[in-house]
């Protein structure tokens, strides 16, 4: 159980995100909600204090330093600490790149990887005046397998589970983990929005035949947030259905 840690969660408003935050909000946690999308927030926000009452929102740009500031710093005049952050909020800019545009280089980067560094960078001093932190970022499978026409989320993904490495080093003797969870086909309304003949193609590549449900990556990250995953850290868990085996 969770109970009574809490957990920012980025991008928390819709799909993958906010069922991340409504599960560790089921097991007991306070929950930080942080999105740029200013209605679904609020949203979010409704469902999830009916299973943790004393959770917050705050919409922020997580590509903005000055956003994720105040959000972190709100965050710690609310509750005195952060227990847990998971690294969720991600955009992607598709392009070939031969044609990528500098700007969708740019963009997909200062969302999906430098956000990242600076929410990790701003709650691990707490954190290790703690000496507890759990910090979970979420990839993908594309980050081991490349893919056509994202070169930029692919490096952004990759990029990821160096840094998380390379953190959990650093703040290993503090008892904080960095984790990475790699979703691979998961069900969400952008993927619902796919043709048959795209959607075949994709389940041809996944021995268990299914495409997985956004439950399945948010039990991993439940798992990774939990003290029985203490041993854990530096690791990818996949979520792909055989999709790929590291």
């Amino acid at each position: 159980m969770l109970k009574d840690r809490v957990a920012i969660v980025t991008g928390s408003s819709s799909g993958i995100g906010r069922v991340i935050a409504r599960e560790l909000a089921r097991r007991g946690a306070r929950l930080v909600l942080l999105s740029n999308e200013s209605i679904r927030i609020l949203e979010a926000l409704e469902e999830i204090r009916h299973l943790s009452p004393d959770s917050e929102a705050y919409e922020a740009d997580v590509s903005s330093r000055p956003c994720v500031t105040e959000a972190v710093n709100l965050t710690l005049e609310r509750f005195g600490r952060v227990d847990i952050l998971v690294n969720n909020a991600g955009i992607t800019r598709d392009n070939l790149v031969m044609r990528m545009k500098e700007e969708e280089w740019q963009r997909v980067m200062e969302v999906n990887l430098h956000s990242v560094f600076r929410l990790t960078q701003m709650v691990l001093r707490p954190m290790m005046k703690a000496r507890y932190g759990r910090i979970i970022h979420i990839t993908s499978v594309v980050g081991h397998t490349g893919n056509a026409g994202q070169g930029n989320y692919v490096a952004a993904k990759a990029g990821l589970e160096g840094f998380a490495k390379s953190v959990a080093l650093e703040v290993a003797s503090r008892n904080i983990t960095v984790n990475c969870v790699a979703p691979g086909f998961i069900r969400t309304a952008m993927t619902d929005k796919l043709n048959s003949k795209a959607r075949e193609a994709i389940l041809a590549r996944i021995p268990l035949g299914v495409a997985g449900e956004p439950e399945d990556v948010a039990h991993a990250v439940a798992f990774l947030a939990s003290a029985e995953a203490r041993y854990i850290t530096g690791e990818t868990i996949h979520v792909n259905g055989g999709m790929y085996m590291g």
